[in-house]
């Protein structure tokens, strides 16, 4: 199937009323998530003039563990992003809403 088949075909279905599947629509808002989290983070990390082994070292992380995150591949636990946070000297800002997520570090 080319793609402009199947952009057709996509086209017909939203015109259709076709819904995403729960499931594909939970997995999306975690990337979300994932990905706005490490924006904040490359942000704050940036505006402070910090490398990835600066933060790592300050956070008690191996520079790929903040390569990864700012990647997106991996999602900090609560206790490490209170500790990225503190070494982002930082308070961390997490806003969960349906049509809303949105993570800052605000500067102390």
């Amino acid at each position: 199937m080319n793609h402009r088949h199947w952009k057709t075909l996509q086209e017909r279905e939203l015109a259709q009323g076709y819904s995403e599947p729960t499931h594909i629509a939970e997995v999306r808002r975690e990337i979300r998530l994932s990905m706005a989290l490490a924006e904040a983070i490359y942000e704050r990390r940036t505006e402070l003039g910090m490398t990835h082994q600066t933060l790592a070292e300050r956070a008690g992380l191996e520079q790929t563990g903040i390569s990864r995150i700012e990647g997106s591949d991996i999602v900090p636990s609560l206790l490490l992003l209170a500790d990225l946070a503190n070494a982002l000297d930082a308070t961390a800002s997490i806003t969960l809403d349906t049509d809303n997520i949105r993570v800052v570090f605000v500067g102390h």
